[in-house]
């Protein structure tokens, strides 16, 4: 049996190529599927089965492309009601690849749809191996159930059961493969580790020693980190079965004159992925602001509306190409070009710029003592609770699209976040919305402290 693994950093997305002597499977796909054909090309084997775990809802699976390349079938859970072709899967259901015995239990709870796949290698004995636990169980965690409103309480309750009559009452070494580790946002608190096994879960996973059903739902259901705006949309497209990417429009270069004609279209935005002091010291009027060293596919999935033609600035054709994939992860197939040369070109033609003064650790200090300024926290309310300047505002960057008006326009606003990357985007979706005296707390509270103006 040969086993490997792919991660996604940020979205922390694991998925994994499992194979016999000329055959094998691949789970839980991303959407840039060379990675997986060149790894089956690499080892000899046909790629023939494809198993998606459950309808993911962080990220748009590969599945249709994989099975247009390679002709493989695709295998999902029956309940998900998949419309694409494909072999829908129960509880109990069983299928082999050469010696490889796959085992299906159906596992609801972090969705209506879960699945966990047990393997047998035959060949080695009759005790499972490896079970690919999908977003069902994770290391150190276990799958959030309230991503479908109003069902959260029911569907923890199911996980809890699935958990403990089910997926723990495997042998204690079988292997754990989860599709997600830290920084996913479809657990509460992963662990780093990217694989486990079910004894060290039982004995170390902190959801599995809840002492009753009670404390599970709980612990499941109150505090949660929010969910993207892309978690209500990329279940329905993995049901309907995405787009091929192959057929999805070219990403063109663009000479500031037409970038200049097809931004000004009602149906298209900007959005800017330099770095946040580059973006701070020019940009374009009006552009949005993911920085694609912060969590670009996650931030850009909750905020960019999924209706709308995405004209990027980068620094680079190569960083252009690299954010359209990472686009495409979260559902945004409408990325069609960039600005070819980037701000320079752009002030070199004449066009317009506009800016977002990025202050230090000393200036923010300096500047927070006029009471006219505003000094707004734009983490999580986790975050905030946990640490935060006294007289912080908190509101979270995300929420400043429905929210800004809660705050004055007119007076001094500096966005303050952890590092600057999530503050720069809050500057951005509030020069959308008129606040023009607008600051970036550039290094965030980690620099405001490490500069020493934290109270003791």
């Amino acid at each position: 049996m040969l086993l490997k693994q792919f991660f996604i950093e940020k979205i922390a997305h694991s998925s994994y190529l499992i194979g016999g002597n000329t055959t094998c499977a691949i789970i839980d796909p991303s959407r840039d599927i060379d990675r997986y054909l060149e790894a089956a090309e690499a080892e000899g084997l046909k790629i023939t089965h494809i198993l998606e775990t459950h309808l993911h809802a962080d990220f748009v699976s590969g599945h249709m492309d994989l099975a247009e390349e390679t002709g493989a079938a695709i295998y999902a859970p029956a309940a998900g009601q998949c419309t694409f072709p494909h072999v829908p899967l129960s509880d109990g259901d069983t299928f082999r690849i050469e010696d490889m015995e796959f085992l299906v239990l159906e596992t609801p709870g972090h969705t209506p749809d879960c699945l966990v796949y047990v393997v047998t290698d035959t060949s080695r004995g009759d005790t499972p191996v490896a079970a690919f636990t999908g977003d069902t169980l994770f290391v150190g965690d276990v799958g959030r159930p309230d991503l479908f409103p109003g069902k959260a309480q029911d569907l923890a309750g199911k996980l809890y059961e699935n958990l403990h009559t089910k997926v723990m009452t495997l042998a204690p070494e079988c292997l754990v493969f989860p599709a997600h580790g830290a920084g996913s946002l479809c657990g509460k608190a992963m662990g780093a580790m990217r694989f486990s096994t079910i004894g060290y879960e039982n004995t170390y996973n902190p959801a599995l020693n809840s002492a009753d059903t009670e404390e599970f739902i709980r612990s499941l259901t109150v505090n949660m980190p929010p969910a993207p705006d892309h978690f209500a949309r990329c279940s329905d497209i993995n049901r309907r079965g995405p787009a091929s990417v192959r057929n999805l429009p070219p990403l063109k270069a663009m000479k500031p004159a037409e970038f200049y004609e097809r931004m000004n279209d009602s149906d298209t935005i900007v959005v800017s992925i330099r770095n946040y002091a580059t973006f701070g010291g020019q940009h374009i009027p009006g552009s949005y602001h993911i920085d694609m060293g912060g969590n670009f596919a996650t931030f850009a999935g909750w905020v960019l509306p999924p209706d709308k033609e995405i004209l990027l600035v980068t620094d680079s054709p190569e960083q252009a190409h690299e954010a359209a994939i990472q686009l495409r992860r979260v559902g945004l197939d409408r990325t069609t070009g960039y600005l070819k040369g980037g701000t320079h070109a752009w002030v070199t033609a004449g066009y317009t710029t506009d800016h977002i003064h990025q202050l230090s650790p000393s200036e923010v200090h300096a500047k927070i003592q006029d009471p006219k300024t505003v000094l707004l926290d734009v983490r999580s309310k986790d975050e905030y609770e946990s640490q935060h300047i006294p007289g912080a505002i908190n509101i979270m960057a995300m929420d400043l699209r429905t929210r800004a008006g809660e705050l004055d326009a007119d007076r001094p606003t500096i966005a303050i976040c952890r590092t600057g990357h999530r503050s720069s985007l809050a500057c951005s979706l509030l020069k959308q919305q008129g606040f023009s005296d607008v600051y970036n707390a550039a290094g965030g509270i980690t620099g405001y402290i490490a500069a020493g103006y934290f109270p003791e």
